[in-house]
């Protein structure tokens, strides 16, 4: 299927981002490999694992861009031996995007028992948190005159 967003993207302006994070989600939907599960730890944690079996440490390629996270796999087709009478155990080539939200961070990256485990955090600049702004009592404010008004109205 298909998603054409083009009338949406004629008649709306700021939302360009949002229209190609749709766009890329709808391409992405059919890829199933590897198999890899999201998780909340905390409020501002996440982990994704990907089960990556049969793949080496330095067969994997972690890079984290701006707002996107993306994991290679790239495994030696000639590694394999001929004697295997079944291969079961799917060791393609993969790339796996991650959309990330904005002041999302990799944290950590670990491989063990054929599951990569990758640690974000969301990590917002205090100039960006919100601020509790006090509200204060006292006089009232003094009304400034414009001189130039009554300059005009002088005049005439």
């Amino acid at each position: 299927m298909r998603l054409d967003l083009t009338p949406y993207r004629r008649s709306t302006i700021g939302f360009d981002r949002l229209f190609d994070l749709i766009e890329t989600n709808a391409r992405s939907a059919s890829e199933n490999y590897p198999p890899f599960n999201l998780e909340r730890v905390a409020d501002d944690r996440y982990r994704i694992t990907l089960a990556v079996a049969g793949f080496a440490r330095d067969e994997i390629e972690i890079t984290a861009q701006q707002n996107l996270l993306l994991v290679s796999g790239k495994k030696d087709d000639k590694a394999t031996s001929p004697n295997f009478l079944h291969v079961g155990i799917a060791t393609r080539s993969f790339e796996r995007r991650f959309e990330l939200a904005d002041f999302v961070f990799v944290e950590d990256a670990r491989l063990n028992d054929g599951l990569l485990v990758i640690d974000l955090v969301r990590e917002v600049p205090e100039a960006m948190k919100p601020k509790s702004i006090t509200i204060k009592t006292g006089q009232r404010p003094t009304v400034v005159e414009d001189k130039r008004d009554t300059d005009e109205a002088q005049a005439a």
